[in-house]
């Protein structure tokens, strides 16, 4: 999936991370004004701390925004459009951190504005003499809804934690290098949906957990090895989506009778191949947008209409009678009405996975 470029592209030669929160704030201008609000702030705030340790700038680090703007001004480092474009951002992100009101797309857009005033005179002052800043544009509408809310701001707090980061290693780089030197930095830009919401841990293994799984489905028969044990911990509301799960896998079988640790490294290594097997899903949606699809596991089939229309009958798909018959019951008699997660159908008397991949099996020749 190609990515479009954002409008502060030309920042990542100067601060990736600077570059990746004006990205996000770029996207959250009419998906969530207060978003884009607050954050603008923070990015100003993280400017100012990155002159005042190139200027050397030291007895105004523990203050206020209001007080840091005033002493950019008294020490003759930026000019009133400056400081002006400072203060709009500051007074706007106050209110949206602390006021419940609804806030309007032009309060995010003149805040946009003025950010660009800052970033403006932050690069040509303090940045490569090689990157240009392009005019003033507004911010891209048909991106609005590209970017879940909440998922805007898991990505704009990992950034903002790294910028920090960023900055104290200008002023003790073998220090911080030294204490943060595990933390990772993005390299690439996540697409909607990938940004890792939660970490869950298996001894000393662990999962990251993309945001567009946040609350999925745990269907057991996607568990080969730990069907079982999902249904049992389903029969104590426990792990049926995502979000039940602990943040250690360690101690669930105890949740359930007659289930041991082992039991719990079968599902984390049927959790791991999941995660795994809905990533190349969620692929295969990208690549073929609009289309229908039937998966069996990572594998898939497209939907079109000849097969759609096809009768699920034995003359058409043989080897399990009993198994068309149960689905006929349902009402089930067209490849059309078929779940488009095929093990669901693994629920039907005396039909199991291998069954069900048969069907899959057939589905994908008979195409």
């Amino acid at each position: 999936m190609k990515q479009k470029k954002y409008f502060y592209y030309f920042l990542q030669e100067i601060s990736f991370e600077l570059a990746q929160i004006a990205r996000e704030l770029e996207y959250s201008v009419f998906t969530s004004p207060r978003t884009m609000l607050t954050h603008a702030r923070v990015f100003v705030e993280g400017v100012i701390q990155h002159v005042f340790h190139l200027e050397k700038i030291s007895e105004y680090e523990k203050t206020g925004l209001n007080d840091r703007i005033h002493c950019l001004v008294d020490q003759g480092l930026i000019l009133k459009e400056q400081s002006d474009a400072m203060h709009n951002i500051r007074l706007l992100g106050n209110d949206a951190a602390h006021q419940t009101r609804n806030f309007r797309f032009s309060e995010a857009l003149s805040a946009w504005e003025s950010l660009y005033i800052v970033i403006k005179w932050y690069v040509e002052t303090y940045g490569s003499a090689t990157v240009e800043v392009p005019e003033y544009k507004d911010p891209s509408i048909e991106q609005a809804h590209t970017y879940d809310i909440q998922e805007i701001h898991l990505r704009l707090k990992e950034l903002e934690d790294n910028l920090t980061i960023q900055i104290n290693q200008v002023t003790n780089p073998d220090k911080e290098l030294e204490k943060h030197q595990n933390v990772p930095i993005a390299e690439t830009v996540l697409l909607p949906g990938d940004t890792t919401i939660r970490v869950i841990q298996y001894n000393n293994e662990q999962i990251e957990i993309p945001y567009f799984l946040r609350d999925a489905f745990l269907l057991p028969q996607r568990f080969p090895s730990a069907e079982r044990f999902m249904i049992a911990l389903g029969g104590v509301q426990q792990g049926r989506v995502m979000s039940e799960l602990p943040a250690r896998i360690n101690g669930m079988s105890k949740l359930v009778k007659r289930y041991k640790e082992e039991n719990e490294a079968y599902f984390f290594s049927d959790l791991k191949q999941f995660v795994e097997e809905e990533r190349i899903r969620r692929n295969v949606f990208q690549q073929h947008p609009g289309e229908l699809f039937l998966f069996f596991r990572s594998e898939y089939i497209i939907m079109t209409d000849g097969l759609a229309t096809t009768l699920l009958t034995e003359d058409n798909f043989s080897g399990f009678p009993n198994f068309l018959r149960q689905m006929h019951e349902d009402n089930i008699n067209k490849v059309g009405q078929l779940p488009q997660e095929l093990l669901v159908l693994a629920k039907y008397d005396r039909v199991g996975v291998g069954t069900v991949e048969k069907l899959f099996r057939q589905l994908k020749n008979f195409q």
